[in-house]
């Protein structure tokens, strides 16, 4: 344990930084998926000190956000046998290597909410003893549901469910760290850290805060060294005194595909007038159809997956100007980047904490929330953490989930091969997927149902051929694709849902290459008084 703080930190090579890391310690990872403000240098240094000498082992790891590029890099590198003993991550996709080890057994492993561990980072700070919230509550995060364990060599309870008021929440005790791992663009000679060129500020100086106040160490990634002094007072996001070590990466990365955009960083605002349009598929269409669930003046969360095209169709009909962008990441406004790097927004109007984010999606502030889905179940259940028995994991899906005034889940009606054709304006399938991703339970609960129903969410399901909206059973039928029928689309669920009274088609603008921008969403689904349309 560290007992005393020089004034200025110590500047030292990656490798050397790393050897202060001891066997057994607890390292929070402060970064997020596609290489976003990820300390590659430091992981891969620790990597290989692990290698030439089997130390430090039996590491525990925290990270809030998945962190890698799903070929290998971020928290993959440490997917080492005997390196790490346990993990506690929102996500997991971005490191199928470390998934794997949990999927096996070969670590402990857990999956909590993305804005739960984020915020947790505070209470750690402020010492705090845990997070009280309803996050969570009625999915797989709750200890009654397995209280966020991975796979059966993981026995210690990190949950618990508490009554107060009469009402239930989970509570997530705080977690301590003996080293953080942390990335800035600027550190000057007193280690006061900037992130001008980042892409996000996620919660560095929530991590350094509770580092330091756990008694830990806390290592500074930069690209750049200044003078003392010479940096903007306001532009110093972690002050010197609360890091440690600071190690110089001049080829430090601003994502894993790119080095530098300024409109990634919100330097540089660059016209959206070139940007290649979307090429029309069946996420186009789920794409375009969830855009028109969005109502002007909404603030909006998009999630990876189909979801994030909703953007890219908002930007094709003009609807950019009329609704705001959101990203748990931090990121406010723009437009959220697709792929390997989601979680990047171009043109952002504001990057604030991902803790602050999470604060605002938690006490019902978004509107709307576009997300993706692997499975919907007969009761309207969705599973979007555990995909064809791989361990995805949450991220921030469970916080907006729970909190959106409006839920549309994305995502096509089968999976596992699907082919379509769209020429001539009318949705054709060319090969069917293997699998149907409307089941009879869904083999993990991410968002429930039942609970959605009693916070009065409006719930919407959007594929390529059929619409869907959360009744007061399960999923109700409302919409099919021109050309397609309901007794179609049911033969492709393994149940049958009710239907509406009058399933109406989606619209043809849908299907066509070209759609008007401005095209005006379809009718309400519910009644005036808000219930559903009769069902039978």
């Amino acid at each position: 344990m560290r007992l005393s703080k020089l004034i200025a930190p110590e500047f030292l090579s990656a490798r050397e930084a790393v050897d202060r890391i001891p066997d057994r310690g607890c390292l929070l990872v402060e970064a997020s998926g596609g290489g976003v403000i990820e300390p590659t240098a430091l992981l891969a240094a620790l990597a290989e000190r692990y290698r030439h000498t089997a130390a430090p082992s039996e590491l525990s790891v925290y990270f809030c956000s998945g962190i890698g590029d799903r070929n290998g890099s971020g928290m993959d590198v440490l997917a080492l046998p005997g390196l790490i003993r346990s993990a506690v991550a929102g996500h997991w996709a971005m490191t199928p290597g470390l998934s794997k080890m949990a999927h096996d057994g070969d670590i402990e492993a857990y999956n909590l909410p993305q804005g739960v561990l984020a915020q947790l980072l505070r209470e750690s700070g402020a010492k705090r003893p845990g997070l009280i919230t309803k996050v969570g509550l009625g999915t797989f995060c709750d200890p009654r549901q397995g209280g966020g364990k991975l796979n059966t060599a993981t026995t210690a309870d990190l949950v618990e469910v508490l009554s107060l008021h009469g009402e239930e929440y989970l509570f997530y005790p705080s977690p301590s760290f003996d080293v953080a791992f942390i990335r800035g663009t600027t550190a000057d000679e007193n280690g006061n850290l900037t992130l001008e060129h980042e892409t996000a500020k996620l919660g560095v100086l929530a991590a350094a805060t509770a580092a330091r106040n756990s008694g830990g160490l806390v290592i500074a990634q930069v690209k750049r060294i200044a003078g003392a002094h010479t940096l903007n007072a306001k532009s110093v996001v972690v002050p010197g005194h609360l890091i440690d070590i600071v190690v110089l990466d001049e080829n430090q990365r601003q994502t894993a595909i790119n080095d530098y955009n300024p409109a990634f960083s919100g330097e540089v605002y660059v016209p959206f007038g070139r940007s290649p349009a979307m090429a029309l598929s069946e996420r186009k269409v789920v794409a375009r159809r969830a855009l028109d669930e969005i109502e002007p003046a909404s603030v909006v969360n998009l999630g990876v997956g189909m979801a994030d095209g909703v953007a890219t169709a908002a930007l094709e009909e003009g609807r950019l100007k009329d609704i705001t962008l959101t990203v748990e990441q931090g990121m406010i406004g723009g437009v959220p980047e697709r792929g390997v790097i989601f979680g990047v927004s171009w043109n952002p109007e504001a990057v604030i904490d991902h803790s602050a984010q999470f604060d605002f999606y938690d006490g019902g502030g978004l509107d709307v929330t576009c997300l993706g889905f692997a499975e919907v179940d007969r009761d309207g259940n969705v599973n979007s953490s555990l995909v064809d028995g791989r361990i995805f994991g949450a991220g921030g899906f469970i916080n907006i989930s729970q909190a959106a005034k409006k839920v549309v889940f994305c995502g096509s009606l089968t999976a596992g091969g699907l082919r379509t054709d769209l020429s001539e304006g009318r949705l054709r399938v060319t090969t069917e997927g293997r699998h149907h991703k409307f089941i009879q339970q869904v083999r993990q609960v991410t968002f429930n149902a039942q609970l959605a129903r009693q916070r009065g969410q409006e719930v919407v399901y959007v594929t390529e051929r059929a619409v869907f909206v959360l009744g007061d059973e399960g999923p109700v039928l409302v919409e099919v694709a021109p050309g397609w029928t309901a007794d179609q689309i049911i033969a492709l669920m393994d149940f049958e849902p009710k239907r509406a009274d009058e399933i109406r088609s989606m619209s043809a603008s849908l299907f066509a290459e070209h759609r008007t921008p401005g095209t005006p969403p379809p009718p309400p689904i519910a009644n005036a008084d808000g219930s559903i349309k009769k069902e039978h």
